[in-house]
């Protein structure tokens, strides 16, 4: 029988935006989709702004420079 382990540390491979949502693509699988509303700097950015991010630690976290916000994947994951 094979099963698959949860990541201890989850790493995000990449971003994308609905009208409503921030949608991050996990390395292993996963996808984690929470409401732009939560966070405020980026419910106001462009969609050029949003789609400026940077994958920091080796997807660990993740950053956007136009709008200086900062998630981490694990933040993420504890809602």
């Amino acid at each position: 029988m094979t099963s698959s382990a949860v990541e201890l540390h989850p790493r995000a491979e990449s971003v994308q935006f609905t009208a409503e949502e921030m949608v991050v693509a996990l390395a292993d699988g996963r996808k984690i989709s929470v409401p732009l509303a939560w966070f405020p700097r980026l419910s106001e950015a462009s969609p050029q702004e949003l789609e400026n991010y940077e994958l920091m630690g080796e997807g660990e976290g993740i950053h956007w420079p136009d709008v200086d916000e900062d998630l981490s994947v694990s933040g993420l994951l504890a809602g």
